[in-house]
């Protein structure tokens, strides 16, 4: 059996992404001291974020059933929630660092592990359904 490093480069994209939930999390904190409280809130949940997404990246790794399916779920969840405020008129940003950390890093990690071969990787069946 040829070995394939596709969970690898995933649980890179993985790290890039914690990376930048950290960055976000840690920015809202000045707005509590400032009067905000709710970005307490929201600066916990993008840390915790960040550590679910780390946490099951390393499970990828290992090659962990629950863990290729959270990140899947987790990555749909992502391109979904980015592909609305893209058409929603809320006034996001819509430059080209926001396209490729909100569309395309999610897309390049369903695109690296989706498919029959990676489910087999992971030991997961082909014909089963339900």
């Amino acid at each position: 059996m040829s070995e394939t490093s596709r969970p690898e480069a995933a649980f890179v994209l993985l790290l890039m992404q914690a990376t930048f939930w950290v960055v976000a999390g840690i920015s809202g904190l000045p707005f509590v001291l400032g009067g905000e409280l709710y970005m307490l809130l929201l600066a916990a949940f993008s840390l915790s974020l960040a550590g679910f997404t780390v946490w099951s990246g390393i499970g990828m790794v290992r090659r962990r059933r629950w863990a290729r399916r959270s990140v899947l779920v987790l990555e749909w969840i992502c391109a979904v929630g980015s592909l609305l405020q893209l058409v929603l008129p809320i006034g996001t940003n819509r430059g080209p660092v926001s396209l490729l950390v909100n569309l395309v890093l999610p897309a390049a990690v369903i695109l690296l592990l989706g498919g029959k071969a990676m489910r087999a990787r992971f030991g997961i069946r082909g014909g089963v359904a339900g």
